[in-house]
């Protein structure tokens, strides 16, 4: 009965590992919440967490190890629905003595969840561009010109995401396409805040998570995911500024 028992749970552990790295956790959070999750289930939690798999080995009390095997990470979409579900799930396991049954029921109800209608995302986050383009002194013609050209920017975004389009070629594309869009109506109605304008429409693209969450990983020791995110997120910020010098040199802008 053993087997079968440790074999379940470090499933449900690897499928929780990788479900969280996916969608934009931190390491420490990661390996706290497996840990929290093993240790409930009486088992001892030996595992390696990088940025693209989790190696998990579980123990028994004895110090057998029972279980050992390695689990793929997802594509990484940021998802702080499954973040905070997860994190949740993992107290409820401790507090209610969740069966692993239960468990992965709730994991699967988590994974299941909608996301956002994709109108209200591309609304939303071009709202938020239009809004710093405010904040910046930019005009309201000038926030409609940021609206536009973002909200477009990430349909096109997206479109290529469903394309399998590598994720960074399609950064540039969509940076060189906002910002071209950006300048585009500026010939139409000319505006006074060019490099404003242009700064704001590609905002929805920076790396945040990436950067933010490769800082936290180098001051917590997980040096290596660090490195890789922050390395993840300098490419990233790359591919922005090039698809935006290009643009910016296409209209001549200081």
């Amino acid at each position: 009965m053993q087997k079968p028992q440790s074999s379940e749970i470090g499933t449900l552990l690897l499928e929780i590992g990788a479900l969280l790295m996916s969608s934009g956790a931190n390491t420490n959070r990661i390996r706290l919440t497996m840990q929290r999750i093993g240790k409930s289930y009486n088992f001892k939690t030996d595992f390696l967490i990088t940025h693209r798999a989790i190696i998990l080995t579980l123990k028994d009390s004895d110090g057998n190890v029972s279980f050992n095997e390695l689990k793929q990470t997802y594509n990484h979409i940021p998802n702080f629905k499954i973040v905070s579900g997860l994190s949740k799930l993992s107290w409820q396991i401790v507090e209610e003595k969740l069966s692993v049954k239960k468990a992965k029921e709730e994991v699967k109800r988590l994974k299941s969840l909608p996301h956002y209608p994709r109108f209200i995302v591309l609304s939303v986050v071009a709202f938020a561009c239009s809004a710093f383009c405010r904040l910046n002194d930019g005009n309201f013609i000038e926030m409609l010109f940021v609206f536009i050209a973002a909200f477009l920017g990430l349909f096109l975004k997206q479109e290529l995401a469903k394309k399998k389009v590598n994720p960074y070629v399609n950064i540039f594309i969509a940076s060189f396409f906002s910002a071209t869009i950006a300048g585009s109506l500026g010939l139409l109605l000319p505006y006074k805040h060019d490099n404003i304008l242009f700064i704001t429409s590609i905002l929805y693209l920076i790396p945040g998570i990436q950067l933010i969450n490769s800082i936290s990983d180098i001051l917590d020791g997980n040096t290596i995911n660090g490195m890789v995110r922050a390395f993840i997120g300098v490419v990233v910020s790359f591919a922005i500024s090039t698809g935006l010098l290009l643009a910016i040199l296409i209209f001549n802008t200081n």
